[in-house]
Order: structure tokens, then sequence, then C-alpha cells
């Protein structure tokens, strides 16, 4: 799949691995989950995801004990989930998930960082249409797993691609499946699952080592903000 390829998959690993930013971002999750459907994850399937992606990075079950607590303790727990639209270098994209409790400050903040860095903020809703909401979830595979028995039976679940990349599964299926899809994995007892929802590009572009070194360099400090949960682009 080319350089540039492998490149993408091996910063993004190394982002997921940054314990230090990883926590507080999933702990908001936790927070935002708890305090829009309550907190019972057996009846709240976006925080049971939540929570099921918490421990998929090892993050201590006093952590997210607290995370949950604390959607019902006023002004902390006033988080707004809120999307921000850019441009980067080399005809890059980015779609900007963000869970902010002042956006006055997460907008200068995403402001000050493209403009360092070849970016721009754009006209929000300018770029929704170039991505696709899917869900994505993934999981290591064992020994023990027939994937292809796995497959058929999450076909009716709404999965409509699988795919096996370094001993990971990668599930993709429409945003609206979310719900079903995990759900259905959740009763399979796979264990370490990862799911979100996330934006596809619909026309990803082609580019080059160096162009690619240079965007990703923008997406890791966009990443490193504390508000933004999520940095979606339309790289190939």
């Amino acid at each position: 799949m080319g350089r540039a390829f492998e490149y993408r998959r091996a910063s993004k690993e190394k982002r997921w691995d940054k314990m230090s930013k990883v926590f507080p971002k999933l702990a908001r999750s936790i927070t935002i989950a708890a305090k829009a459907g309550g907190p019972d994850p057996e009846s709240n399937s976006a925080l049971r995801t939540a929570i099921s992606n918490a421990k998929a990075e090892n993050m201590p079950k006093d952590n997210i004990d607290k995370a949950i607590k604390r959607a019902t303790g006023g002004d902390e727990a006033n988080f707004n989930e809120v999307n921000y639209e850019a441009k980067g270098p080399h005809g890059s994209l980015l779609f900007i998930e963000t869970a902010t409790d002042n956006t006055n400050r997460t907008v200068a903040n995403l402001k000050m960082i493209l403009n360092k860095n070849g970016g721009e903020m754009v006209q929000t809703g300018s770029l929704e249409f170039m991505f696709s909401r899917k869900t994505v979830i993934q999981f290591p595979v064992t020994d023990d797993m027939d994937m292809d028995e796995i497959e058929l039976g999450l076909i009716d679940h709404g999965l409509e691609d699988l795919s096996i990349n370094d001993q990971t599964a990668y599930l993709e299926g429409e945003f609206t499946a979310f719900g079903t899809l995990t759900a259905a994995v959740d009763e399979l007892g796979i264990e370490n699952v990862k799911a979100k929802l996330e934006r596809i590009p619909n026309s990803p572009i082609e580019v080059t080592d160096q162009e690619i070194e240079d965007i990703e360099s923008l997406i890791d400090k966009v990443e490193d903000d504390d508000d933004v949960q999520s940095v979606f682009t339309n790289i190939a």
C-alpha cells in the first residue's frame, strides 16, 4: 500500500499511545455519554461503548468511575460537542471533533495551531459533504476466532465490510448501525474492542511521503489540544 499508508498507520498508532492525552479524552467521552443517557451502561449504549474504549486503552477503573460520577457534578460536566472544519497543507481537509466547556478558547487555540502550520479554519458545514459518517470497530484477532463465522453473524446487524491488518480486525458499517453492531460484537464476548463513529473521505487524495509528513505534523498538533477528541482527514 506504499510508504505513505504505513506512515499514516504508524502515526495513528503512536497518537493512541499518548496516554497522558488519551485518558483525559476518553474520560470526557464517558462523562458526555453518561450525562446524555444516564450513568447505567446496561441501558446506555453510548456509555457502554465509551467504557469499552477506555478499557481497551487500559484506563484504570477508578478513572472510569470518576468520569461517570462527573456527569452529575454540575459545572464540571458542562461539555458541548462542537465540530470544526479546516484546510491543511497540500490539499488536505480536516474535520475536527471537540468536546469543550469553552468554545471561545477552543476556536482561538485551533486557529493559532492551524495558522502556524499551513492551515486555516473554514465555514462550518462547508466540508460536511466531503465525508461519510461510518461505524468503525476494531479488535485484536486471536487464534481461536473464526473470522468467517463472525463476519456472517454480524452482517444482519449492519456490518458492511470486514478487513484484517496486522492481526487487527476492522469492521465498518453505516453510522445508524452503531448501536446494533457494537451490541452484536459485545455479545460475542470479544475483548479489547474499540468502537467509534468515524468520518471516511468520499474523495480521498493521494500525497507524497514528504507531503504526508507535513499533514501529519499539523494533525498531531491539533490532536494535542485538550479539547480535541478526533481529527479526520481526506488522505487516501
